[in-house]
């Protein structure tokens, strides 16, 4: 990095500034998406641009980017220095489809709730959020799984009367 030990940060300073677990800024550290230097003594080193991109990580997992997704839009910037607005804003665009693609989804779920609030049906074989795609309810009411190990199977024949 080049930088004066005066620009650098120590592990427990990078966490306490930016509320991450010293194992966090590790895990991040293995996965490439920060990066350290090693003093003579072996221990890690941070320049102070580094709480930048930590805010970056965890804003993108915000969004609901995998930490292969962030590590793919960290590698676009810079290590050794503080991105340009112009390199952030890069970066940015590339999450504006993915982020548009979940609004759109959360704005579904909402009126599906809209709906469902206050008509207290819960129902396991109509309701599209509790029962969204259930093979199993498809194969008729009761408890499949545990009545026949098939959710498929048709209905168990009742015991013979004695």
């Amino acid at each position: 990095m080049g930088l004066s030990r005066h620009d650098l940060l120590t592990i427990g300073q990078l966490a306490e500034r930016s509320g991450l677990a010293t194992s966090a800024l590790r895990y991040y550290e293995r996965m490439g998406l920060i990066h350290s230097e090693r003093t003579t003594g072996n221990q890690r080193r941070f320049a102070r641009s580094t709480l930048r991109r930590v805010a970056f990580v965890r804003a993108a997992q915000q969004v609901g980017l995998s930490l292969d997704e962030v590590r793919a839009a960290l590698d676009r910037l810079p290590v050794d220095r503080a991105p340009s607005h112009e390199e952030w804003n890069g970066v940015a665009r590339t999450w504006q489809t993915r982020i548009e693609r979940q609004i759109e989804e959360l704005e579904l779920m909402k009126r599906k709730l809209t709906g469902c609030i206050g008509c207290g049906c819960l129902s396991l074989t109509r309701c599209g959020l509790y029962n969204a795609d259930d093979r199993a309810g498809r194969a008729g009411a009761g408890a499949r799984y545990l009545r026949t190990g098939d959710p498929t199977a048709g209905p168990e024949p009742l015991p013979a009367a004695t």
